[in-house]
């Protein structure tokens, strides 16, 4: 670590004693010092850091230059030899009273030095993290003879140094006791954005805009492309980012657009991604192979297969020959969207253009197999691959687990864990996690426990997934003390619950509308650190609402609010529904006008709970103005809105309109299911009693 003495009563604090405690001397050795091999091993002269390649300032060694010229004229090596021996700074004066002959000579001689070769020599000295402490020297001595403008400069260009080497401790320090001003201020920030400090990054950037600055779009760029490697990228923080730099009046450049737009891209929010793609290339300007990857892995993920197919038709078009992860992520729309057929014609298209399939690839081929209920088949991509020299791994055979549990097929685990082991692979945790989870929505506890010993006796430690599925399904089967001695026995093997583990026992808490035990899980989650999220507000508003405590789950809305959240659709949604099922429509009716109001779009599960209020407030009238309401905003009504309506008629006893509301259900093209046919039948059955009377 690099130790920093206090300040010089300047702008910018000094970094004076720097390996050893200096000699006095008088003279300067001929012989370099044993830290430096030469003097010239570092650098010579400032010319040699502009011919290196890659630096911020590169000047071309012309001859005609004449900073080129000047730089040829000065030789640094007397200079560094006599910061890395022997510097005796006076910390107490910037401008000392008196020199010896020496240091005054060697000052004299470098007095008409021009500021950007002392900030070349300077860049050079921070290439290497041996020689930072001969910066900060070289800083110091400049500063203490008035030789260099601007020192801002000057310090900025160690900070960066720091965070580039990934000492941002050392570069707070550098900057703790001084007025930071635009350059120190963007330094920061980059040296934070390259270390992942994120939370810092944004602080400094909010406080440089309260101090009347401007962050410049590299700044910007580094965040962005921190939280996107870090898997932490938002599209609510990145909306909030552009807003600011259009605040800013920040001039976009291309880096930074194609930034933003992988970050959409990533964050699950390819609406946005495309619209910024649009923009970009309405311009003129050059997207990135790597963003155009982005995004067609987003639209993939999301089964937006036109989308996806204009972006690598475009890839190919732009003389771009599509390479695997491209393939995958076409490939990965076409599983997404059921299109079995054309997820076939990608592989082919692979082999036919040489690119090999790799594991990725299979196992999509083999999730598309599955989901289609095609066995066989995904039995024989497993041969194909062991074929190719593919070793199918654990995680293929959990998305064929997976695939038979989403169809309802849990039996099958058995097998595919015996092919698993035919196939000479050993189940890992990931594997484990989704055998438990398939037995826990079967309500097959007993095995889901079984699998939790089994991966245990062979030795592969469970992780936070793995306790959540436990917990989660034990509350789900209403097994909640077990899920209790669960959650306990996880803290006592030291396992550290998460924010999901608190939101799962606070479900199962407001569910025994245990209330006090509620607010003690809600108090150990925030002493562990650990912050409610949209998930725990939306599971508080639930449980209050569905227990009538409605001014409690108003309070965790504003809460929520307070909190820099923003409700989703889905709080909302279970806010009305708890309002419709008391018949307490009017609020419920309020709860929908606040939704709007906040900017989210109506759902069509928010609109058929309203029209579930209406019905048992005894309100038809209204409920079918909600009906006429989805027809104007293109929300198609489905099933339950039809049921819904019906179930409100008969309520008010007009069972002659019952009918045709049924009638209308089945032109609209929705199937009536169970409910559906048991109101209709319970409307004909009035209608009848009521003529024989």
């Amino acid at each position: 670590m690099i130790i920093l003495p206090p300040p010089l009563p300047t702008r910018f604090p000094s970094i004076t004693h720097l390996v050893t405690p200096p000699i006095p001397r008088h003279h300067v050795i001929s012989q370099p010092p044993h830290s430096l091999t030469t003097a010239t091993s570092l650098t010579t002269t400032a010319s040699s850091y502009y011919n290196q390649p890659g630096n911020d300032d590169v000047v071309e060694d012309d001859e005609d230059d004449p900073l080129s010229l000047q730089a040829r004229r000065y030789d640094f090596a007397p200079l560094l030899d006599f910061l890395s021996n022997d510097f005796d700074s006076d910390v107490n004066s910037a401008s000392p009273t008196s020199l010896n002959s020496v240091e005054f000579q060697l000052a004299e001689s470098y007095r008409a030095v021009p500021a950007p070769l002392w900030h070349s020599l300077l860049k050079s000295l921070c290439s290497s993290s041996n020689s930072f402490n001969l910066a900060y020297a070289v800083v110091s001595w400049l500063q203490k003879h008035n030789l260099c403008f601007s020192y801002e400069l000057l310090y900025s260009i160690l900070i960066h140094a720091l965070g580039r080497s990934e000492k941002l401790y050392e570069a707070f320090l550098l900057s703790h006791s001084q007025t930071l001003t635009p350059l120190t201020y963007n330094a920061l920030i980059g040296a934070c954005a390259r270390n992942n400090d994120l939370e810092k990054a944004l602080n400094l950037m909010s406080r440089m805009r309260q101090d009347g600055y401007a962050s410049d779009f590299v700044n910007y760029s580094l965040v962005i492309q921190s939280l996107t490697r870090n898997n932490k990228i938002d599209s609510s923080l990145l909306q909030k980012l552009y807003r600011e730099i259009e605040c800013d009046k920040i001039e976009l450049d291309v880096q930074l657009l194609n930034d933003i737009i992988v970050g959409f891209a990533k964050s699950g929010d390819p609406n946005r991604a495309m619209q910024f793609l649009s923009m970009v290339q309405g311009c003129g300007l050059t997207v990135k192979t790597a963003t155009l990857l982005a995004i067609l892995s987003s639209l993939g993920s999301y089964g937006r297969i036109a989308e996806a197919e204009a972006i690598f038709e475009e890839m190919k078009e732009n003389g771009l020959k599509p390479k695997i992860r491209a393939y995958n992520a076409l490939l990965k729309g076409y599983v997404k969207a059921g299109s079995l057929k054309e997820a076939e014609f990608v592989v082919t298209e692979m082999e036919k253009t040489g690119v090999s399939p790799d594991e990725l690839t299979y196992s999509l081929l083999i999730d598309a197999y599955a989901n289609a209920g095609r066995w066989e088949s995904a039995r024989i991509v497993l041969k194909e691959m062991e074929a190719s020299n593919v070793q199918p791994n654990s995680y293929v055979f959990s998305r064929i687990l997976a695939s038979y549990r989403d169809r309802g097929e849990w039996q099958r685990s058995f097998q595919v864990l015996r092919d698993m082991r035919s196939s000479g692979v050993r189940p890992d945790r990931h594997f484990y996690n989704v055998m438990i989870d398939t037995f826990g929505k079967y309500n097959c506890l007993d095995h889901a426990m079984a699998a939790f010993d089994r991966m245990l006796s062979e030795g592969i430690q469970p992780d936070t997934i793995t306790w959540n599925t436990l917990i989660d399904c034990h509350c789900k089967a209403g097994r909640h003390d077990r899920a209790e001695e669960l959650f306990e026995e996880m803290q006592e093997r030291g396992y550290s619950p998460c924010a999901a583990t608190f939101n799962i026992m606070i479900n199962s808490y407001g569910e025994r509308q245990r209330w006090d035990d509620v607010k003690g899980l809600l108090v150990k989650m925030q002493s562990q650190g650990l912050l409610p999220n949209a998930i725990t507000y939306t599971t508080l508003v639930d449980i209050y609402g569905q227990s009538g405590r409605f001014n409690d789950a108003i309070e965790c809305l504003e809460d929520m609010k307070t909190a820099g959240l923003r409700p989703s659709c889905t709080m909302y949604n279970a806010l009305i529904n708890a309002y419709a099922q008391r018949g307490m429509s009017e609020e419920a009716v309020q709860a929908f006008r606040v939704m709007t109001a906040d900017g989210l779009k109506p759902s069509l599960l928010a609109l058929n709970s309203l029209i579930n209020a209406f019905g048992e407030d005894r309100r038809d009238g209204e409920a079918f103005t909600v009906l006429q309401y989805m027809k104007e905003n293109e929300l198609k009504p489905d099933v339950i809105t039809y049921t819904t309506l019906m179930k409100a008629l008969i309520r008010v006893e007009k069972f002659q309109e019952v009918p045709g509301v049924y009638e209308e259900m089945i032109i609209s093209g929705c199937t009536p299911d169970r409910k559906a046919r048991a109101m209709l039948r319970s409307a004909l059955r009035y209608m009848k009693q009521t003529l024989r009377s």
